[in-house]
């Protein structure tokens, strides 16, 4: 790295004994999950399409044309996955399988058991301290719960509705964007977990880095892709911050340069390091009563920022917009 970016040093990997997800969760993910499951009719999409498919349906969809990770298997991966369910403490191994497909990806899916799926481009982009945050990553949604949702969400984009019958007569386009919403927010909260699984700061944001210019190291530098990141979110005016939110909307994921941000700013802000001391809350009773007002009150602080955002813009531009008007006139 050539710039002045400092980011925590890796360090022996700690077993963060017990951690609930809600340690690393984005309030706006639990804020969309709440407003997604408030949308009229998603109750009952999600139980057509569960009791239609059913757990083996899903299975055979997604593990027919997939390698199963195994002693024998893609062992490194397999070690890597270890360390992995070490560092995060999950006592379950979810089924972990490599699908033959170019395009750098990876997915937790499922509904009873979720498994998870790392496409073959990704084996072939990352190295061995990436693919930890990308394992990481998936594994997060597992423990998060996130498996079942997901699951409903790229079935709904990708298998056509002369296959899905039993929702004719559903308003889905409020459920699509809703779902879209919250899957967004969810790719910011596994981010985080990807990051605790690893414990490697640089390594997590060169994951982004990677999936975004798909390119060799040696031609990249991470200090200039976060140094983008920020000029991204910060330049341009209402016009621009209007497209950023267009762009986005039918997304399923964050673009790589906000993800990055995102995640910079939580290690900034010290939460990384206050959960590797120790900080972070267990699972079982303690992570059952947080209280959902305190996470609404959060979400509604992240969205707010955004939401000011665009105001401040559209506010800036009639500002100049109105000098320049004035101006024009005082030159005659």
């Amino acid at each position: 790295m050539t710039d002045s970016t400092t980011l925590p040093m890796p360090r022996p990997r700690k077993i963060l004994t017990a951690i609930a997800a809600v340690s690393w969760e984005h309030p706006a993910d639990r804020a969309a999950l709440q407003a997604m499951r408030a949308v009229p009719g998603f109750d009952e999409v999600v139980k057509k399409i569960y009791g239609f498919i059913g757990e083996r349906g899903v299975r055979l969809l997604f593990q027919a044309d997939a390698v199963r990770v195994g002693p024998t298997q893609f062992p490194k991966l397999q070690q890597l996955y270890t360390d992995v369910l070490t560092s995060l403490d999950w006592p379950t191994r979810p089924e972990l399988f490599v699908s033959q497909t170019p395009f750098v990806n990876a997915g937790a899916f499922g509904m009873d058991q979720p498994f998870i799926v790392i496409n073959s481009g990704a084996l072939r982009l990352l190295d061995d301290d990436e693919m930890r945050a990308l394992l990481g990553h998936e594994l997060g949604h597992v423990i998060s719960g996130h498996a079942l949702y997901r699951t409903i969400l790229i079935l709904i984009l990708n298998v056509s509705f002369a296959s899905l019958p039993f929702l004719a007569g559903i308003a889905l386009l409020p459920i699509r964007i809703a779902l879209l919403e919250w899957y967004r927010k969810s790719e910011l909260s596994s981010d985080r977990a990807g990051l605790l699984a690893s414990q490697d700061a640089t390594a997590s944001l060169r994951m982004f880095l990677k999936m975004a210019g798909g390119g060799d190291m040696a031609q990249m530098d991470l200090n200039a892709f976060l140094a983008q990141a920020k000029e991204y979110e910060e330049t341009g005016g209402a016009l621009d911050r209007i497209f950023q939110i267009l762009n986005t909307l039918d997304r399923s994921h964050p673009f790589n340069t906000l993800r990055a941000a995102e995640l910079q700013r939580w290690i900034e802000a010290g939460a990384y390091d206050r959960i590797l001391g120790g900080a972070y809350t267990r699972r079982g009773p303690e992570a059952e009563q947080r209280p959902l007002d305190r996470d609404l009150d959060e979400a509604r602080e992240h969205y707010m920022k955004e939401a000011k955002a665009v105001v401040n813009d559209v506010v800036d531009t009639a500002r100049r917009a109105a000098q320049a008007f004035t101006d024009t006139f005082k030159k005659k």
